[in-house]
């Protein structure tokens, strides 16, 4: 079973642009799955993180990283013994 993350954004966001480009950059697709969740279709995830995306939460724990984050954001909130991207 792989590592399954949600990516709350929105469309038009830039900054939800360059978190998907850095979790895309570090994570291996064939151990994550990732999912991105527009945050405006929903009222309780706009409440929730309206002012804070994008957000990254790992499914089934309680983690989650606000931006700004970087690749070894990223690398921490998904460790697991999967290797990343940059462990070709």
């Amino acid at each position: 079973m792989s590592l399954q993350l949600l990516l709350y954004g929105t469309d038009g966001c830039h900054l939800c642009e360059d978190a998907a480009r850095i979790v895309s950059e570090t994570v291996k697709a064939e151990y994550v799955t990732v999912q991105e969740v527009d945050i405006v279709h929903d009222e309780a995830l706009l409440q929730r993180y309206g002012t804070r995306i994008p957000v990254l939460k790992r499914v089934g724990g309680m983690d989650e990283l606000c931006w700004p984050f970087d690749h070894a954001d990223v690398a921490r909130l998904t460790r697991t013994d999967y290797p990343m991207e940059n462990e070709k």
